[in-house]
């Protein structure tokens, strides 16, 4: 098998977060000898995530084996996932923004089994695919605040932000949103566009909008449109375009993601809370 050089659209700042982790959990076993150095295992599993890399085609790059390949990316999404903002962690930092954004988007997986009708709740019929429904909350720059984790992908927008408890808490604290008609009736906080009026009893047609509503639509599609940045990210990292893991295991897949993601952000290290403490509790436990 060939190898050859390549490179990633991912800051070094992302690895280092990685890199620091690994060797925090090394210190922690007290590993004497790994066939990679740390930076080098997270080099690897970056590759996994951004390029959506096989572990036939690592084991090569790496000159390890594919069993190896196997245990380093599974430690790694470990790590990754236990580092990933919970909601409330979410909602602190969306406190002190202006709004946030709420969207959400389907993950397209292809190991889904068939049998009993299993595959039916992760069938989405808007997407004309099977999937998982992840909840994604943005910033008004579109910058990543949080992501979910993964529902069936046949779950609504709606019902999906109210089972992750999102609605509540924007309600709660009085957080303003933009979202799109998905939400509907999700608050007094969440604005949505207008939608067309009811059935014309005259014509059977729906009425049109005012030229004062469609100004209004028009509007928030700007505030929400930094939005779909997170989205568009969010499948940069080709792992997720089309999972090929059970969709079973998919959460720790999206968590590790939204790790890197969030450290790849200016404001990464702030973001991740409790990194460099959870590293300096792991060292302080060798």
């Amino acid at each position: 098998m060939l190898s050859y050089p390549s490179g990633m659209t991912v800051s070094s700042r992302a690895l280092g977060v990685l890199a620091d982790a690994l060797r925090a959990h090394r210190n922690q076993r007290r590993t004497r000898w790994r066939k990679l150095p740390a930076g080098r295992q997270a080099l690897l599993v970056v590759a996994y995530l951004r390029k959506g890399e096989t572990y036939a085609d690592l084991a090569c790059g790496f000159e390890i084996g594919t069993s190896t390949v196997y245990r380093y990316i599974r430690e790694a999404l470990d790590l990754l996932a236990a580092l990933a903002p919970t909601l409330e962690q979410a909602i602190e930092v969306a406190k002190r923004k202006a709004f946030v954004i709420l969207d959400g988007t389907l993950l397209r997986i292809d190991r889904v089994g068939m049998s009993s009708g299993y595959d039916r709740a992760f069938y989405s019929g808007k997407h004309k695919a099977h999937g998982v429904n992840v909840q994604v909350i943005a910033d008004p720059i579109g910058r990543l605040v949080w992501i979910s984790p993964p529902l069936p992908g046949a779950r609504h927008d709606m019902g999906a932000a109210r089972e992750h408890g999102i609605i509540d808490a924007l309600t709660d604290h009085k957080i303003q949103a933009a979202a799109d008609t998905a939400y509907q009736g999700a608050g007094p906080t969440v604005a949505v566009p207008q939608r067309r009026r009811r059935l014309d009893p005259d014509t059977g047609r729906y009425r049109r909008l005012s030229l004062n509503q469609k100004d209004v639509n028009t509007a928030h599609a700007r505030r929400r449109g930094p939005g779909e940045r997170v989205n568009a990210e969010l499948k940069n990292w080709k792992i997720l375009r089309k999972i090929r893991s059970s969709p079973n295991s998919a959460d720790k897949l999206i968590a590790a993601v939204q790790t890197l993601m969030l450290a790849n952000a200016s404001s990464g290290w702030q973001r991740l809370n409790g990194i460099c403490t959870l590293c300096d509790r792991l060292a302080a436990c060798a």
